[in-house]
């Protein structure tokens, strides 16, 4: 592998030292351990934030992916740094963590390009973008063997929506997995936050797309990754992968203490039968 994207957030989302770094997930792994468990799952929510805020309300979910046969994550973030329309796939050899370096899964990449300029491969959004980073050493600590396909999307609108989950219903298999990355309300108070992410964890419990849809465009809820959501949301609904449950869901001022404004957090998951 020639092309590695490094780490960008390291010692500041999460710790740069690895013995730590596996200590710290391990160690939210095992305190935040989600019961029942579903067995087919195909998605997830998960947050973004560092490890000190999100963390164990992140290890809900990838708790679920233990001992699953899951060989490519799929992992669909939005771009917090940089804007461009469309869809950016990573177009390098693997991602970087101080746990290794995880490669890309060429092939399922390359047939996920639309060719309508949509989706195509890049290093848009790939750059310094940490919600796609951030997610990775949970990975790393739950999966053996794994590849990734890292997801930006630059546009969250509609169009771009539509054209990802056209493509990944053509890639998608029993060891596949699809994750979201978002994190939910910004600097609203506690209450506030609680009022609206309370609609987003009611419309995913409910696994109502369209109901969250409408939401979202409304302005009831925020979610930095909506589009990330609702794609992967629509992609299991097309899969008849139609059962959800929100796992956990906390804001940052249930660790920091301040309740005048805060970031929402959930983990979700997205399963069939």
């Amino acid at each position: 592998m020639t092309q590695i994207r490094k780490p960008a957030v390291a010692g500041l989302f999460y710790t740069s030292n690895p013995q730590n770094l596996k200590k710290e997930v391990l160690q939210h792994l095992n305190t935040s351990v989600p019961n029942p468990i579903p067995q087919e799952i195909f998605g997830l929510v998960s947050p973004h934030a560092g490890y000190v805020y999100s963390g164990s309300t992140a290890a809900y979910g990838f708790n679920t992916l233990k001992n699953k046969k899951i060989k490519t994550v799929i992992i669909i973030s939005p771009s917090h740094r940089e804007y461009f329309p469309g869809v950016s796939i990573y177009n390098g050899d693997g991602y970087e963590t101080p746990l290794g370096v995880i490669p890309v899964n060429q092939e399922m990449a390359d047939k996920l390009i639309d060719g309508r300029g949509n989706i195509f491969r890049g290093i848009e959004g790939h750059r310094e973008e940490h919600a796609i980073e951030v997610q990775l050493p949970f990975l790393q600590c739950v999966l053996d063997n794994f590849s990734i396909v890292p997801v930006v999307m630059g546009d969250q609108g509609q169009v771009f929506v539509e054209a990802l989950v056209n493509k990944l219903n053509e890639v998608v298999n029993d060891n596949t997995l699809l994750l979201a990355s978002s994190d939910l309300s910004h600097y609203y108070s506690a209450a506030e936050a609680d009022q609206k992410d309370s609609i987003i964890e009611k419309d995913i419990n409910d696994f109502d797309y369209e109901l969250l849809s409408n939401d979202l465009a409304n302005k009831s809820c925020e979610a930095c990754g909506a589009g990330p959501i609702l794609t992967i949301m629509k992609t299991a609904k097309l899969n008849k992968k139609n059962k959800s449950i929100v796992l956990n869901r906390t804001h940052s001022g249930d660790v920091s203490g301040d309740n005048e404004q805060v970031v929402g957090y959930l983990s979700a998951v997205f399963y069939g039968e």
